[in-house]
């Protein structure tokens, strides 16, 4: 299933308001991360996020994917974002 599948099950949740989610060390890559972000885009009723991803393999790509789907979240009140990486590898773009 992965980051993008549970960001899929995400999208069909519009009226989540608040979400925990600790995704700590679970081999995510930047697709992945992006997924995610692409899901939580849509859940427009969304006010609290914590959401955990640290000692994942996301990348400059997927936290930039995954920050423009948090833009689309209106509503977002209060956000916990761990993007703490191990190696964090930025490529030009």
């Amino acid at each position: 299933m992965g980051a993008s599948g549970l960001g899929s099950a995400l999208a069909n949740s519009i009226n989540l308001s608040n979400l925990t989610l600790d995704l700590s060390d679970n081999q995510i890559g930047g697709i992945g991360a992006s997924g995610l972000g692409s899901g939580l885009a849509n859940c427009i009723n969304l006010s609290n996020l914590t959401l955990d991803l640290r000692d994942n393999q996301i990348g400059a790509m997927g936290a930039s994917g995954l920050c423009s789907g948090l833009g689309n979240c209106i509503n977002l009140s209060k956000l916990t974002l761990n993007l703490q990486q191990k190696k964090f590898i930025c490529f030009g773009f």
